[in-house]
């Protein structure tokens, strides 16, 4: 059952549409990307998801494993971004989440260096 939450929760961030990807979470999730300053609810990271994708051309994630424990899952992937300037970078991701008992998740986290996605 992991892996095809897993896999749902890729499909909603590669859509590159910040609305696909909330429609997952609680109202109330909290959302940390890297070192960046937590979001809390929905709107809040739907406009952070935005500002994001406004630097990138577009994103796919590679799953390379996954574990859940009760209701934690913890995914690692390879990350491939499209730079705004056609060029692709890979890294490598890991993102951690909880779900409540609907299955929406209440609090995601990545941890990932973006200083290869955005160096000359």
């Amino acid at each position: 059952m992991t892996d095809d939450v897993v896999r749902r929760v890729f499909q909603a961030v590669d859509s590159f549409d910040p609305d696909e990807f909330v429609r997952l979470l609680t109202e109330d999730a909290r959302f940390v990307f890297g070192n960046a300053e937590p979001l809390v609810g929905r709107t809040a990271i739907v406009a952070g998801l935005r500002a994001f994708f406004s630097t990138i051309g577009g994103l796919r994630h590679r799953i390379i494993r996954s574990w859940q424990v009760d209701a934690d899952v913890v995914a690692e992937t390879e990350v491939t971004y499209r730079r705004l300037d056609g060029k692709d970078v890979s890294v490598v991701a890991v993102s951690i989440w909880r779900t409540h008992d609907d299955d929406l998740i209440s609090d995601y986290r990545i941890f990932v260096d973006l200083a290869p996605l955005y160096a000359a």
